[in-house]
């Protein structure tokens, strides 16, 4: 891995200072810089992901040591448990949150949302399509996951990094990969402004037209929500950066509108978008 970036530019994309990388370079190990020619420091994408993590871990109140121990550790692969999905499909609030808070306690926010949290709502509703459990079920899991995930937003527009518009547009209802996606971008040093479910197009163009984003983001699982409203879309294309999530079905849409598609899962989708400022 290329180490290619000083530490005022690794300051500037993670928003921490440089006074604090050193600090946490000299007590927790938590940096492993080369040296150039010159005798200056330079920092890999490695470093760059340790400190991210490292910052989303404090924002949840984790102590600096374990912060910085969750951030060296390799945690791509969890050993994988059932114990949050059993409590999801049992009803079982207390148990599902202690699940979360044991996960929550022991591993990034990314890798919570991208190895726990979003295969156990895949899960639930393939179970739900094939009738292993019922529609109360997968609601009952919805809403708590939305809830714990929307308790780890507050704040999430904080600090002076680019600003993300997130919404989905009229009539879509699933916003949960919507608001994952707005959790990692926010661990990437993003503002996140959250317009939530079944947005209409006037409100979103309102919106943005008073905050003037970096980005806008509109999501949804059914392409029959985006593909109608060329026009609308093209305007917000024109005046803003503009991304679509959409599992398939808008390619040409995107195309002539000049928009970004996001067809990764969300937390790639989020590192993508913040790899490209």
């Amino acid at each position: 891995m290329s180490a290619d970036l000083r530490i005022g530019e690794l300051a500037r994309r993670t928003n921490v200072s440089p006074e604090l990388l050193r600090a946490w370079e000299r007590r927790y190990g938590l940096l492993r810089p080369e040296r150039s020619s010159g005798g200056y420091r330079l920092y890999t994408a490695e470093d760059e992901r340790r400190v991210r993590a490292m910052n989303g871990a404090l924002s949840r109140g984790i102590s600096a040591g374990q912060a910085a121990r969750l951030a060296i550790e390799d945690t791509t692969e969890p050993p994988y448990d059932r114990s949050l999905v059993e409590a999801l499909g049992a009803f079982d609030d207390v148990g599902a949150h202690a699940a979360l808070d044991r996960l929550l306690s022991s591993l990034t926010l990314e890798s919570v949302l991208r190895d726990w949290i979003l295969p156990a709502l895949r899960e639930l509703g393939e179970r739900w399509q094939s009738g292993e459990v019922t529609i109360g079920q997968e609601h009952f899991a919805s809403n708590l996951l939305r809830g714990r995930m929307l308790g780890l937003a507050r704040g999430w527009d904080r600090g002076s990094g680019p600003r993300a518009l997130l919404a989905c547009p009229s009539g879509e209802q699933h916003d949960l990969s919507l608001i994952a996606f707005g959790l990692a971008l926010r661990e990437h040093g993003w503002r996140i402004t959250y317009l939530g479910a079944d947005t209409p197009f006037a409100t979103i163009d309102e919106t943005a037209t008073a905050l003037r984003p970096d980005l806008v983001v509109l999501a949804s699982i059914d392409a029959s929500r985006l593909t109608p409203f060329t026009e609308e879309l093209s305007h917000l294309a024109t005046h803003f950066q503009l991304a679509l999530a959409c599992v398939g079905g808008i390619k040409a849409l995107v195309g002539e509108i000049g928009a970004t598609h996001l067809d990764e899962g969300p937390i790639e989708a989020a590192a993508a978008v913040a790899s490209r400022r």
